[in-house]
């Protein structure tokens, strides 16, 4: 497993970037997770409902390729992007959102901060507030797109959208919760718990940025 801690880029070229990767792909390539953090934008999935964009005002908005309704990504929040062909790791998509969801959960717990996933609703809450949002994508066997972990955010623009599809969902980050970590000390930490998710734990102890 490669893992890659990009800084920020701007969305539609690292979408693009995830679209060939996958398409460019074979039974030998080595499954990849990219960390990075994206300039101000709004994201549709494949499915999102206007009514869901309420004043995005000078935001970008990009219509993609992932399941799930319309969310913010900016600064501040922590995309990891799992490029994994699930076919030959013998894993199906809920094993991969519970591994991403758990990867959370426990780096909250190292802080004492208690947080939990939804069954209903694919995320990670504190009670009834959000602080990750999970969206993937499928294509030949492989995942791309993954989740957005608000780490230390301006969450003013959640307010312009219903996040995920629901009207009033209250969002939060991590250093609101308590847990103050820079971008990349959250990728250090996250990255572990979610190797461990899935039976890889031996796996890379750090990250770098080589794309």
């Amino acid at each position: 497993m490669k893992t890659r801690f990009l800084g920020r880029r701007d969305y539609v070229p690292l979408w693009k970037s995830m679209q060939d990767f996958t398409d460019g792909r074979d039974a030998n390539t080595p499954d990849e997770i990219w960390f990075c953090e994206h300039p101000p934008v709004f994201t549709l999935g494949l499915n999102a409902a206007g009514e869901h964009l309420l004043a995005p005002g000078d935001i970008p908005i990009v219509q993609i390729d992932r399941g799930g309704q319309v969310t913010y990504h900016g600064p501040g929040i922590l995309m990891v992007y799992p490029l994994i062909d699930i076919r030959r790791a013998g894993i199906g998509v809920r094993t991969l959102v519970t591994a991403l969801e758990q990867s959370v959960v426990d780096l909250a717990a190292e802080f004492g901060v208690d947080l939990a996933a939804k069954p209903d609703a694919p995320g990670v809450y504190a009670g009834g507030v959000k602080v990750a949002s999970v969206g993937l994508r499928i294509r030949r066997g492989a995942s791309f797109h993954g989740m957005a972990l608000n780490v230390d955010a301006d969450l003013e623009p959640f307010s312009r959208i219903n996040p995920c599809g629901y009207r009033g969902l209250e969002m939060t980050d991590l250093r609101r919760l308590g847990i103050d970590l820079q971008l990349e000390a959250a990728s250090e930490t996250l990255l572990p718990h979610f190797l461990q998710h899935l039976g890889l734990e031996g796996g890379p102890a750090s990250l770098r940025d080589d794309q």
